[in-house]
């Protein structure tokens, strides 16, 4: 089960922006102007690495000012830094909506019950989201879609999900 603890990737500071110390700050939230609402955003470490005071909008996250930063150089050092945040910073997801890092560590069961493994990842290779499920009998892991069809139930609070094995996806018929 997810940890309320653990540190999120949210962003990647990408350099400097302008003469007068801008950042450009590359965003992995749904709403990149949200950076600015969860406060120092910290490295992998825990230290903080980046206080945004003011940002806009820009086609891969945000421009603004942080606290830390002063001229263009500055900046340009801190290219590639990866920003995160504590897990509870995040609002609770809505109904059947939830954060990709809250599956990982989930149990899969299939339809019986029976334990198919971890969820060890979650990937997307550029169409959809696929868990990396590592089986419960040892081996190599796999691959399943994150649908609907393919994982009709997730329950986080309880730590499973319920999966269809790698042989029955596809295979179902349509609702």
């Amino acid at each position: 089960m997810a940890e309320d603890n653990k540190l999120i990737l949210v962003g990647q500071i990408a350099g400097g922006f302008g003469v007068k110390g801008e950042v450009r700050v590359t965003a992995y939230t749904a709403d990149p102007m949200a950076l600015l609402s969860y406060g120092p955003l910290l490295r992998a470490d825990g230290s903080v690495g980046l206080t945004l005071t003011s940002a806009r909008p820009d086609k891969t996250g945000v421009v603004g000012r942080a606290k830390e930063i002063a001229t263009k150089e500055q900046a340009d050092a801190l290219r590639g830094l990866k920003l995160h945040i504590p897990r509870d910073r995040l609002p609770e997801p809505e109904e059947d909506e939830f954060y990709l890092t809250d599956l990982v560590g989930l149990k899969a069961h299939d339809p019986s019950g029976a334990v198919l493994g971890t969820v060890k990842s979650v990937q997307n290779f550029g169409a959809d989201d696929m868990l990396e499920i590592a089986p419960a009998a040892g081996g190599p892991t796999w691959y399943l879609p994150f649908t609907r069809d393919a994982v009709p139930e997730v329950r986080t609070a309880d730590g499973w999900l319920r999966a269809l094995r790698p042989t029955e996806v596809g295979e179902r018929e349509p609702d």
